[in-house]
């Protein structure tokens, strides 16, 4: 019984830790295709979302620059990035994002506030 309970207690530490430590989130490879596919068109020199908010998003350099305003992505806090709260429709319907099209789905914001989350590497 005694070594039933141990066991149990092993496995339940084992799965915790397992859980606990999530695949890195790469830029590169798994953030920049969605916002190159789903927001540069409009968030890059010369385009409409540019021309209104300074926000260039097909860089790492640009997103993490942010807008005239600001900041974009907090890294380590994807609660507070207004970028989370843009694309979570947690913001005014008249700028949430990709304005007038079809939200990110929610796999692919996972994944980005997973990035924010992991310090937003440029990665």
């Amino acid at each position: 019984m005694i070594k039933s309970l141990a066991l149990a207690a092993a496995l339940v530490l084992v799965a915790g830790v397992a859980a606990a430590k999530e695949e890195p989130v790469s830029f590169a490879e798994d953030v920049q295709p969605i916002l190159q596919i789903r927001c540069a068109t409009c968030h890059q020199k010369g385009a409409e979302g540019y021309e209104k908010s300074g926000f260039d998003l097909t860089s790492y350099d640009g997103l993490m620059k942010g807008t005239k305003l600001g900041p974009m992505v907090v890294p380590g806090d994807p609660l507070t990035s207004n970028l989370m709260v843009l694309i979570d429709g947690r913001s005014d319907k008249s700028i949430q994002m990709p304005h007038g099209k079809k939200k990110l789905s929610q796999c692919d914001r996972d994944l980005i506030r997973r990035w924010i989350k992991q310090g937003a590497k440029n990665n």
